[in-house]
């Protein structure tokens, strides 16, 4: 009898990965044609969540995530919340010589500013703050502390590795942080499960991933009542975002990385910021056919003047 059930349960399993792991044959291939002639390398991982279908381009390749490493950091902060090691009103002191540079707002703070951990969480990701992500990833131990949470997930290879120890080669190849398309597409999914940590936790880091500053990539081309949950990454030669859509026909999630970008351009019409608008844009038309909705004209002038 307890060899019937083992085999029921086996096959069950193997069942529902199967299912999981459908593969949207006409997506996969035109996500293929968008890309073909993009100079750099790119990875996609696509997943309806409504259908259980996924499109799929080197969504196992490791790419670097620049400041997407941030929701990695985000789940340990709220892992130790959920632990009683911190708490989430806890005061803190700025101290300027925290100051970081880059995006984010706390870096013109004033010297000896009282703050808390929920604002240090909620600028990390809103507005991408590096002053308060390196703070952060103090606060929970480093990131020995969050690669170890990141295993624990079952993943083998998104990880931090800056100002973590033994990971000085890595660091040098992908920078502060490392995944793939798959992997940190499965955090979100996770998280808009309502299953990473606890169900509160999942909650309030996806309202905080749903406020996004930064509107004019893949978020620009979905209707902005549409809620979404994103987090973007860039540096020279690496543009990546994460995103979330609870679309009317069904949530889907995609994860768009690329790396070794001929374009390091800085201006609106880079062309790996321009392949994030192309595809987040296909993807809204797929998974929405009736909807009329079109980006407003004069959008791209209205932020094209922005300088990053």
């Amino acid at each position: 009898m307890k060899k019937i059930f083992l085999f029921l349960f086996l096959f069950l399993s193997c069942n529902l990965m199967l299912i999981a792991q459908q593969t949207d044959e006409i997506l996969e291939n035109e996500l293929n044609n968008l890309v073909k002639d993009f100079k750099g390398d790119v990875g996609i991982y696509v997943y309806n969540l409504k259908s259980n279908k996924e499109a799929a381009i080197n969504a196992d390749t490791i790419f670097p995530t620049a400041s997407i490493v941030k929701v990695p950091i985000l789940i340990e902060v709220f892992k130790q919340i959920k632990e009683g090691g911190l708490h989430y009103n806890d005061t803190l002191v700025y101290d300027a010589k925290r100051k970081y540079g880059g995006s984010g707002l706390m870096q013109f703070y004033k010297d000896s500013t009282v703050t808390d951990l929920r604002t240090l969480a909620s600028l990390m990701i809103t507005i991408s703050d590096n002053t308060t992500s390196l703070w952060c990833q103090e606060l929970v131990g480093g990131g020995l502390a969050i690669n170890e949470t990141m295993a624990d997930l079952g993943l083998a290879h998104t990880r931090v590795n800056s100002r973590t120890e033994g990971r000085s080669e890595d660091w040098e190849k992908y920078g502060w942080g490392q995944t793939t398309p798959r992997e940190m597409t499965s955090l979100l999914i996770k998280m808009r499960q309502r299953t990473l940590i606890d169900e509160a936790s999942s909650d309030e880091m996806y309202r905080i991933m749903s406020n996004s500053f930064y509107t004019d990539y893949s978020l620009s081309q979905i209707p902005p009542y549409v809620q979404t949950a994103a987090k973007q990454g860039m540096v020279n030669k690496s543009r990546s975002e994460l995103v979330m859509v609870n679309a009317p026909s069904g949530d889907y999630v995609f994860y768009i990385a690329t790396k070794n970008n001929a374009d390091q351009s800085w201006g609106f019409d880079n062309k790996a910021w321009q392949l994030q608008r192309n595809i987040s844009a296909y993807l809204w038309n797929y998974f929405e056919p009736n909807s009329e909705w079109k980006p407003a004209n004069g959008f791209a002038e209205l932020v094209k003047g922005l300088r990053y």
